[in-house]
């Protein structure tokens, strides 16, 4: 059974990562596809979903690096985005996990700053309706040996470009 299926024009991939390392990794190679969306003028909301603990924010660091941030990457738990000024472009990093309803989002400018832009978004799950429509969507969950799965899908990307980001990562069982 393959692990990149398409449906309804939804392309779906699986990776694992075995390592906190391996999960910052696959983020960058991430990263690095999306400088050349940037370059494309191509938009993308990454949307992350997974409980606590699961890597959500190594993921962010490593698509951040991979993109050309050089500062250093945090969860904006608390400011609720952080914003980084690369070569590749601007790139918009929310943590929604303290916000309550959708009204939040307004007041802090999401729909803005995630239209036609790059971004990625912490517990996007709380606000699915609140994404755009150009939205890459990775489920991410701890398995019981400390590994990673990740569940990737979109209408954004073809499987050729999700096979390409996921690479040595991709899951086949």
């Amino acid at each position: 059974m393959t692990t990149i299926a398409s449906q309804n024009k939804i392309a779906v991939m699986a990776c694992k990562t075995l390592t906190v390392d391996d999960t910052i990794a696959l983020g960058r190679q991430l990263g690095r596809f999306m400088a050349t969306m940037a370059q494309q003028g191509r938009p993308l909301c990454v949307a992350l979903i997974g409980d606590l603990g699961t890597g959500k924010t190594h993921f962010s660091q490593g698509v951040a690096e991979g993109f050309g941030v050089t500062e250093e990457v945090t969860s904006p738990t608390f400011a609720l985005v952080n914003t980084y000024e690369t070569m590749n472009g601007t790139l918009y990093h929310f943590d929604v996990y303290r916000l309550d309803d959708e009204s939040e989002l307004e007041n802090i400018g999401f729909g803005e700053f995630t239209e036609d832009t790059l971004s990625i978004v912490e517990w996007a799950d709380k606000f699915p309706d609140a994404l755009p429509l150009e939205v890459l969507e990775i489920s991410l969950t701890a398995e019981t040996d400390g590994s990673r799965l990740s569940l990737w899908r979109t209408a954004e990307l073809s499987e050729d470009e999700l096979l390409e980001i996921g690479g040595t990562y991709v899951f086949r069982n």
